[in-house]
């Protein structure tokens, strides 16, 4: 037979018997198996309370009318505030920072103090330093002891942003751009050392009948109509699909999966940072009481990016704060996937396993100020996720 001919019948998966046998036997296909379905693999998270390595504490800051991103005179200081995200600090971070980094250099003014070092202060002030300011970062506190580095650590862009009735007509337009602005600039991240920003299947699970009370504190008294936007953006996150039986094992009613953009918030803040500095930016330790003291920096132009930490340092009480705890777990390299159960956030981070109860509704911490922590909820919700694994 041809050399080439028996090549080609080979990479097309034909036989041959020799010559004679092309004479008297018709050719067969050789077949194979097709591939199928195969159920990933889930390792069990352990939910031994002896785990926990710490619990914390934030107080997100919520405004009704949304995040503050405005200018104003205080003495001879321009001030540019962004602060007042509520839950979706880190996921609107960029976009925020875009709409704070046009108002400082508006002016023609290049020499820009931010205040702040979270993920609010860290993003405005490298937006101002590649449009070619010259920024200092005056922050009493590393990123690493901020309240940013207490969050969850999900892409969660319209988490307590606001209040439907106290919101401007525009807001939600301009909640649209930030957070398109935000999704774009995180991908940046993917694939980087460290995953700074990866995705991973999350798993939102319901119980059998009677068995999804939700875990966590009691909600406060009132009703805030929060919004939601999350249809603004159905065109550019992953989609849910259910779930059949077979492609899960939790023992429960249904399931249903969908990538979760999550931020390994310890790597992304020292990747941030180290961009800063690389590229010529200061970061200089000092703490402010009182806005009269901003007259004594250099800087013609401040972004206050402080966080709850406005409410304080200027008198803002439309900031309200939103308690939120999260239990940690030490690290399971092996968990490759996210879960909510009964209310329950699990997300596996390299920094260590986030266990937060959320409640019954949106209202559970708000208007708490305390950051004491709580080991009975921790201790709660890691008893709730047990049943999941119970056969494992």
């Amino acid at each position: 037979m041809d050399v080439q001919l028996h090549r080609r019948m080979v990479l097309a998966g034909l036989g041959y018997v020799g010559l004679a046998g092309c004479a008297t036997t018709p050719a067969r296909l050789v077949t194979t198996s097709r591939p199928v379905f195969r159920r990933q693999t889930f390792a069990p998270l352990l939910t031994d309370p002896g785990r926990l390595s710490r619990i914390t504490v934030c107080t997100r800051p919520f405004r009704a009318q949304g995040p503050r991103i405005e200018t104003e005179t205080v003495g001879d200081k321009r001030v540019v505030h962004n602060y007042g995200h509520g839950g979706s600090g880190w996921s609107l971070s960029w976009g925020a920072a875009a709409a704070a980094r046009d108002l400082a250099l508006a002016g023609g003014q290049r020499d820009v103090a931010v205040i702040g070092c979270g993920a609010l202060g860290l993003t405005a002030a490298l937006q101002i330093l590649r449009a070619g300011g010259r920024v200092t970062i005056h922050a009493a506190e590393r990123t690493p002891y901020t309240r940013s580095a207490r969050a969850t650590g999900v892409w969660s862009p319209d988490s307590r942003i606001a209040a439907e009735a106290s919101v401007s007509a525009d807001f939600p337009a301009r909640w649209e751009a930030m957070a398109r602005r935000s999704w774009v600039d995180h991908h940046a991240f993917l694939g980087l050392d460290g995953d700074p920003v990866r995705f991973i299947d999350q798993y939102n699970l319901s119980a059998k009948r009677g068995g999804n009370r939700a875990v966590g504190p009691a909600p406060t008294p009132g009703r805030v109509g929060f919004v939601r936007y999350g249809d603004r953006l159905a065109d550019l996150v992953p989609h849910s699909r259910e779930l059949a039986m077979g492609e899960h094992p939790f023992p429960v009613a249904s399931a249903r999966v969908v990538p979760q953009m999550t931020f390994n918030v310890a790597e992304y803040a020292r990747q941030l940072t180290e961009a800063f500095l690389m590229e010529g930016g200061r970061i200089v330790q000092r703490v402010f009481h009182h806005p009269s003291e901003l007259a004594a920096l250099a800087e013609p132009v401040v972004v206050n990016c402080t966080g709850y930490g406005a409410r304080a340092l200027f008198g803002d009480e439309s900031v309200v704060p939103v308690r939120g705890q999260i239990a940690w777990l030490t690290p399971q390299p092996e968990l490759t996937y996210a879960v909510n159960f009964r209310a329950i956030s699990m997300v596996p981070r390299h920094d260590g396993i986030v266990i937060q109860a959320n409640g019954a509704n949106q209202m559970v911490g708000y208007g708490v100020e305390d950051e004491t922590p709580d080991r009975a909820e921790a201790e709660q919700a890691l008893a709730a996720l047990a049943t999941l694994y119970a056969s494992a």
